[in-house]
């Protein structure tokens, strides 16, 4: 057996001899390599790839493409590895050639190596009638756009080795385009197909085709955006809906299209928002081919999907009653988004059914659905309107509280107090327990008029504190109002304090039993009598430190 030294040695040896056989000038060599590529060792193939690659023999290479359907998994990672010196001349002689195998290993490679310089050999070999591999240069072609499809959609750091896929796109398309408007002689789909996936929408001659139906390949054409599942062909379609004046073609198209690609990547457009010129646009389409069946099938639509069809559907020219019977369903039946989205949307309509289709979202079990449609009832007239809203006013969710305090926007802080004083006892009373549920910052507010410096607009503030029953939440502010210099502000303070069972109240009031005037002292007094009885003793507070 070989030592390692003498393995380790004779590696060495054959490194530099291929080395010298892949630099040397010597055509010879190419004689010595070419059948070293059959060796039964892969490292001896191997090294005689990598010569041959390094060599600009078209003899080399040739050889190399005619065991290119023999070779093992090495072979490809070698080629891909010498990517900026592989034989394009010999590439394209043997997609043009006679030989069969040679054409199907150079169309290979093509894909492999991402040649994008071969798409002029490769439709001159598709558009030949008498080629009998037009087909396989055209399934080429059209592998090679999709290659490219991925090149664009990756990142500058991914493609450092190639040229900028953007640039390549633009001769790509441009090789394309001449060869659709031949489309008549050929009548090769993977062309139509390849165009489809790399041009855009401003392509004069796609806008050509979509807006002349009589032209020779509108049918090809319109074919290719209506079934094609690529993602490229999706938003190239998708993307008329952003044209101020997109072809009544493809608005068609739209409206027909029923794959699951295509409506998938519809909706994921629409939940972006629907811009005025989407907005335009979608007017035109009074139909959906996937919204003509039973609406139990939206069923299968995941939970962004069933939100982003009620904006989609709402802003179609689709007929009312069709809309109608989409958010009934995902009301009833839809998923969590589903059904918040839908519950928004009945704000478009009226009658009978909208209003039972309301009281049914009222009792939806998402608090988020309940909230969509409380700011509704009133304004339909439903029974129990106010009084349903101001128990949801006390609901446990922030949100449905929300929604309860915007639909009583008339009972506010503000408009109370500049009703105040035109409004009978009676009326004070319950409207303000009402003012006081749905603005929790009505204290605040008083709050601020208790410290006015006018003496009227203080007394009159704490009147209106005591009939909205909030002396408890200002007992800092009223603790205040018992250095105010005017006897009556602080005498009313000292009465409101025996609504604060607090022992911070209780001492404040104690202090004020030296007050200089006699009717505060009074006043003092008798709330110490009140806190008494509540039961409130000169203990510390909850929160301050003990004895």
């Amino acid at each position: 057996m070989r030592s390692a030294s003498s393995t380790y040695k004779f590696a060495q040896g054959l490194e530099k001899t291929f080395q010298l056989l892949g630099k040397t000038t010597n055509e010879a060599a190419v004689t010595v390599l070419v059948p070293a590529l059959d060796s039964a060792h892969q490292v001896i193939q191997d090294g005689a790839l990598r010569a041959l690659l390094g060599r600009r023999s078209q003899v080399g290479h040739r050889a190399v493409l005619m065991h290119l359907h023999t070779a093992g998994p090495s072979w490809r990672d070698i080629i891909e590895a010498n990517r900026g010196r592989v034989m394009t001349y010999t590439l394209r002689g043997a997609v043009l050639g006679a030989d069969p195998q040679l054409c199907i290993n150079a169309c290979r490679a093509i894909l492999w190596l991402r040649e994008y310089d071969l798409v002029p050999t490769l439709l001159a070999a598709l558009e030949d009638d008498t080629n009998p591999r037009a087909k396989l240069a055209a399934e080429t072609l059209l592998a090679l756009a999709d290659r490219l499809f991925e090149d664009l959609a990756s990142s500058p750091s991914d493609y450092v080795d190639r040229r900028d896929p953007q640039m390549v796109r633009q001769r790509f398309a441009g090789s394309l385009e001449a060869s659709v408007r031949r489309f008549g002689q050929h009548e090769r789909t993977e062309v139509m197909n390849a165009f489809l996936l790399l041009t855009h929408r401003e392509n004069v001659t796609l806008k050509q085709v979509l807006q002349d139906p009589h032209h020779g390949v509108f049918l090809t054409l319109v074919d290719g955006l209506l079934h094609n599942p690529h993602a490229g062909v999706i938003q190239l379609l998708l993307s008329f809906l952003d044209d101020p004046h997109a072809p009544s073609a493809a608005i068609s198209v739209l409206s027909r299209r029923n794959d699951f690609h295509f409506i998938r990547a519809l909706l994921r457009k629409v939940a972006h928002g629907i811009t005025p010129v989407m907005a335009r646009n979608l007017k035109r389409v009074e139909s959906f081919a996937w919204l003509r069946d039973d609406p139990a099938a939206l069923g299968q639509l995941d939970d962004a999907a069933q939100h982003a069809l009620v904006p989609l559907t709402v802003a179609a020219g689709i007929p009312r009653l069709k809309v109608f019977r989409i958010i009934e369903y995902l009301i009833r039946d839809g998923k969590p988004a589903g059904r918040i989205s839908a519950a928004q949307a009945l704000a478009h309509f009226t009658g009978v059914e909208a209003d039972l289709l309301v009281m049914h979202a009222l009792a939806d079990p998402d608090p988020r659905v309940q909230a969509a449609v409380l700011t509704q009832i009133r304004q339909r007239g439903t029974p129990g309107a106010l009084p349903h809203l101001i128990e949801m006013a006390d609901s446990p969710h922030e949100c449905v509280r929300q929604a309860a305090r915007e639909s009583l926007s008339e009972f506010s802080i503000d408009r109370y107090l500049a009703a105040f004083d035109q409004l009978d006892e009676d009326v004070r009373r319950t409207t303000g327990k009402l003012v006081k549920k749905i603005n929790p910052h009505a204290a605040a507010v008083l709050a601020k008029e208790l410290r006015i410096r006018s003496r009227p607009r203080r007394l009159r503030a704490l009147a209106i504190a005591g009939t909205m029953e909030l002396f408890a939440q200002l007992e800092e502010a009223l603790i205040e109002l018992l250095g105010d210099d005017d006897h009556l502000v602080r005498g009313e303070a000292a009465r409101a304090l025996a609504h604060c069972p607090t022992s911070t109240a209780r001492r404040a009031l104690l202090e004020a039993l030296s007050d200089r005037s006699v009717s505060v002292q009074e006043a003092a007094e008798r709330s110490l009598a009140a806190l008494e009885r509540a039961g409130v003793e000169d203990r510390p507070d909850a929160g301050e430190p003990g004895p």
